[in-house]
């Protein structure tokens, strides 16, 4: 499988963004899709995860009530909808692809090759 993001771009504070992540081929029920982020300088962290089965969602806690991910299924696509945003968002957004429910970058074998969101002030 692999992972295509796109949708980033530069934006102002209080704004909105959705990025897309389509990934080729089948997606299996038992993976889980997620989006981490990078800031310059700074290790990757979790943004947020949906299960492909259920749909089951979890969110750092920096971006809860902002953001929402969501999925779409007959086209294999995950998205990230983001509202709201912050200075602090700034960062090369990628998704991921795992077996299991995770918060942890190493629990992801599979990485797109990440989109820029810059939001300035």
């Amino acid at each position: 499988v692999q992972l295509q993001a796109s949708g980033g771009g530069l934006l102002q504070e209080g704004g909105s963004l959705t990025l897309s992540c389509a990934a080729s081929g089948r997606i299996y029920s038992s993976w889980t899709m997620a989006w981490f982020r990078q800031a310059p300088g700074k290790e990757r962290e979790f943004v947020a995860y949906i299960t492909w089965s259920f749909g089951r969602t979890d969110y750092a806690d920096s971006v809860k009530g902002r953001f929402t991910i969501s999925k779409d299924s007959a086209k294999n696509t995950v998205y990230l909808q983001m509202n709201s945003v912050k200075v602090e968002d700034t960062a090369v957004y990628y998704c991921g692809r795992g077996v299991q429910r995770s918060r942890v970058v190493g629990d992801y074998g599979y990485w797109g090759q990440g989109t820029l969101v810059t939001v300035s002030s």
